[in-house]
């Protein structure tokens, strides 16, 4: 019975943790499209190839590590201790996600800053 109890939660959590990982890639990258249309100045191409290159890199990582924390090391019993384990495993993943979300955040603007620095004049071209 004990087995029974652990492919529920591996049924359950797998597909939750795939889907959470899809709505948080498909926010992300929907909304970064206008990051990395200003970080190439308006070259949409190389834009949006980069921007799908980050997605695709943020499946495999949140993908990947959904799949590496997936064994369950305590007895599942009962259904009580199949909701526990769920949510420590989602809650973990879920605070993993907001560290990436935010992670990918942070490279977009350091992306913009380091995009103005570079076309912005400097002084030397300003005086010519």
């Amino acid at each position: 019975m004990k087995t029974n109890f652990i492919l529920v939660a591996y049924c359950v959590y797998l597909p939750l943790a795939i889907a959470l990982t899809v709505y948080v890639a498909r926010q992300l990258f929907s909304n970064s499209k206008v990051f990395m249309l200003d970080i190439f100045h308006g070259r949409q191409e190389i834009a949006l190839a980069t921007n799908k290159l980050f997605e695709t890199g943020f499946y495999l990582l949140n993908v990947g590590f959904a799949l590496w924390i997936l064994r369950i090391d305590r007895e599942v019993l009962n259904s009580q201790v199949v909701f526990e384990v769920l949510s420590l495993k989602l809650g973990g993943f879920s605070v993993y996600l907001g560290a990436m979300l935010f992670a990918n955040l942070y490279l977009f603007f350091r992306g913009k800053r380091k995009s103005k620095e570079h076309s912005a004049p400097t002084n030397d071209t300003a005086n010519a």
